[in-house]
């Protein structure tokens, strides 16, 4: 008798016998974790992934009996019974859990999705499979590759299993797409990094560069990183003040240090969705849009009518699902939700994030509350999977203390404090106590200004109160609104006309803006710095100057970690004359971190998850990734009808079957807003649904300012919101 793994819709096809889908998917999982040198982990999780498929009960459904069949806890069961309590559970995480994600470990008591509930699950017989083959001879071929961190050793085996879960997804899913496919998916056949190396440097060759002193310094930058990308992989920092050209420096090292020490990728991460199109335009300007992954939230992969734009997005679209691309330009929150995440989809990608390097602009930004997993997460990475990280930032929190005792940052720059000196352009100076009178009066009285505040609403209350040439941006406007409005902004600045702009924080890290005078709300050392970045950018004055002042609004106000974080920067302000010098950076992290404690650093409890019962390999992947959300759930996306472009897209998603992918393409003319003002503008009939998937403004003509965007009734202003 024949048993198959899929069935095939066309009667000309031969259905997949389990056998060959069992060594395909075991030949590609093991060559993926080969990368870490996990070869047989992987060929025998993919081995065994499916031997549920050789139950009677299973081949009636695929012959068209209406069942409900568990193929998933048969293997993970043999994984325990062929390699024994330990080995066999790191098997079985990964086996149980290649539909339904990774589950916790659990106890007797536990409900049935836990993989102790699994192990002892009584299931259809499925002993077929020894008939078809031989599994024993793999058991002496398994030993640990990994070297645990010594004070996280269940993080360790944890982020193992991880690894060869996303190996077996992965293959398992290409496997199967590859079967039930007709055509060959375009996925592979890349650029590789040497060939793409070649195509950096002579862009940067055909670049031409006035000879100023910023310029001098910064190609100095550049051949500093070019000297150290011949180093080993490690953890390193890149430690350049705003305006030194990291990006440029960073993809120069990042390209280098791929061909000295034969890594395969290199993933960009960036903090904020409403900046990574500006820095994957320089990657994709420099490299070929053919060569860089956009991978966010904001993204859409058009179909365009040209053809060669078409197999371009076409091949972009399936590198998204797993990072098979040289180049990734990526968020935080894609980057370590996917780390931490139990689900296939979203982990099938991780494995290629082995032999990469892996850039952090703006380092400084990664979420305090979770920064102690996502830094043990980053050491495991470099540790055991042969990546190199790049914290790079202006503002280089001293994080060493932070990391495993087992690894320590290696600093780029040869003097940071030196380039400070070099690159110091603008002076920091605190001026108290400001209504918005007395603010909007100073900023009238200036030609080219920018104003940054804390919250969306306070933004909109000084823009109110200004004359001329008035800008606005904050999230309440749509990402494409943003884009223009930026464009707008640069091109008055390069004429040298007026241009007022008031900002939320959103325009602090990446927008290369150059403003003569900045004004910035009382905050974070970290956010004001980034504030002294888009002043006197590109030195063409002796000083700029960025005025910190303490608004008096109610709409003001800020809670909890911002209004913590502000009143350290005023402890700051106080202690040194330059409160934007690295002495002054270091203090306020050290203070920050204090004042904060250690269960700041790691809030919901990410790493006990792993920890707890490590002995007994008992892990809660599934209770981590639930816990994991850079971004909380308590907000609400409205699609803003807000050019036709906008309307068409919502009219084709009015009647789409695929409510996923129109969301995709909507995300562009997309804004997040907060439960309250949710249930607020639902009261004023300011909302309608699609497609019982998507709320839409309605009466965009009253309910979106084509200044300032989405209008947010007065009677929510009792609360801050943010950026």
């Amino acid at each position: 008798m024949k048993y198959y793994a899929h069935s095939a819709d066309n009667p000309e096809k031969p259905w997949q016998t389990i056998v060959e889908h069992l060594e395909k998917t075991a030949n590609m999982a093991g060559e993926f974790a080969a990368e870490f040198n996990a070869e047989e982990f992987g060929y025998v999780c993919g081995m065994l992934h499916d031997l549920g498929k050789y139950s009677t009960k299973f081949q009636q459904k695929l012959q068209g009996a209406i069942l409900s069949v568990d193929h998933s806890t048969a293997g993970a069961q043999e994984a325990v019974n062929l390699y024994g309590e330990a080995l066999g559970k790191l098997l079985a995480y990964c086996i149980a859990g290649h539909h339904s994600g990774l589950s916790d470990y659990g106890t007797a008591a536990s409900t049935e999705g836990t993989l102790f509930a699994r192990l002892n699950k009584i299931i259809e017989d499925y002993s077929a499979y020894k008939n078809e083959l031989n599994l024993v001879s793999a058991k002496t071929l398994l030993n640990l590759p990994i070297k645990p961190i010594d004070e996280y050793q269940g993080f360790t085996l944890a982020f193992f299993i991880k690894m060869i879960y996303s190996c077996l997804v992965d293959a398992d899913f290409i496997d199967t797409e590859s079967y039930m496919s007709d055509t060959l998916k375009p996925r592979g056949n890349n650029t590789s990094i040497s060939q793409l190396n070649d195509v950096f440097n002579k862009f940067l060759s055909d670049m031409t560069f006035n000879k100023t002193k910023i310029n001098i310094k910064r190609k100095e930058i550049l051949e500093r990183c070019l000297s150290m990308a011949k180093s080993a992989t490690g953890l390193y920092s890149l430690t350049v003040p705003t305006g030194g050209g990291k990006t440029y420096s960073s993809l120069a090292f990042a390209l280098n240090h791929s061909i000295s020490n034969n890594l395969k990728k290199i993933i960009y991460v960036i903090p904020y969705t409403s900046i990574i199109e500006q820095n994957a335009k320089v990657f994709k300007d420099a490299l070929g849009d053919e060569n860089v992954l956009e991978h966010h939230s904001n993204y859409q992969f058009d179909n365009k009518d040209f053809e060669d734009i078409q197999a371009i997005n076409e091949k972009l679209k399936f590198a998204s699902e797993n990072w098979d691309i040289p180049i990734v330009v990526t968020t935080n929150v894609q980057f370590f939700e996917s780390l931490f995440s139990n689900r296939s989809s979203k982990c099938r990608k991780i494995h290629n994030v082995a032999k990469s390097v892996i850039i952090f602009d703006e380092a400084q930004m990664l979420p305090i509350q979770f920064l102690k997993p996502c830094l043990l997460a980053v050491s495991e990475l470099v540790k055991n999977y042969g990546s190199t990280a790049v914290l790079c930032t202006a503002t280089q929190p001293s994080i060493n203390e932070l990391l495993p005792s087992s690894v320590k940052s290696i600093e780029i720059m040869d003097n940071p404090k030196q380039l400070y000196d070099d690159f110091k352009k603008v002076k920091a100076v605190k001026k108290g106590e400001m209504d918005d009178d007395t603010l909007a009066g100073e900023i009238n009285r200036l030609e080219q200004v920018l104003c940054i505040v804390n919250t969306r609403k306070h933004a909109k209350e000084i823009y109110n109160k200004l004359k001329g040439n008035v800008f606005h941006l904050s999230t309440l406007m749509c990402p494409v609104h943003r884009q223009e409005t930026l464009a707008e902004i640069r091109q008055r600045l390069k004429d040298k006309q007026p241009c007022k702009v008031v900002s939320t924080q959103l325009i602090e890290a990446g927008v290369d803006i150059d403003f003569p005078v900045v004004y910035r709300s009382i905050a974070g050392i970290d956010s004001i710095v980034q504030s002294a970045g888009r002043c006197n950018r590109e030195g063409r004055l002796p000083t700029g100057n960025v005025f910190v002042f303490k608004p008096v609004s109610e709409y003001a106000k800020i809670k909890g970690y911002l209004e913590r974080t502000a009143k350290v920067a005023d402890m700051v302000f106080r202690r040194y004359d330059d409160p934007i010098s690295l002495d002054a950076i270091d203090y306020y992290f050290k203070m920050l971190f204090d004042v904060e404690g250690e269960q700041a650093i790691d809030k919901k409890d990410i790493i006990a998850c792993f920890e707890q019962k490590s002995s007994q390999l008992e892990f809660n992947f599934q209770t981590a990734a639930e816990r994991f959300k850079l971004i909380e759930s308590n907000t609400y996306s409205i699609v803003i009808p807000y050019n036709e472009a906008a309307k068409k897209l919502l009219n084709e998603a009015q009647f789409s079957p695929y409510p996923r992918g129109a969301a995709r393409k909507l995300q562009p003319y997309t804004i997040s807003v907060y439960e309250y003002e949710f249930k607020t503008l639902l009261k004023n009939a300011a909302l309608k649904t699609i497609n019982d998937n998507f709320t839409v403004l309605d009466i965009f003509e009253k309910n979106y300012d084509q200044s300032t965007g989405l209008i947010i009734p007065k009677d929510t202003y009792g609360e801050a919101i943010f950026a």
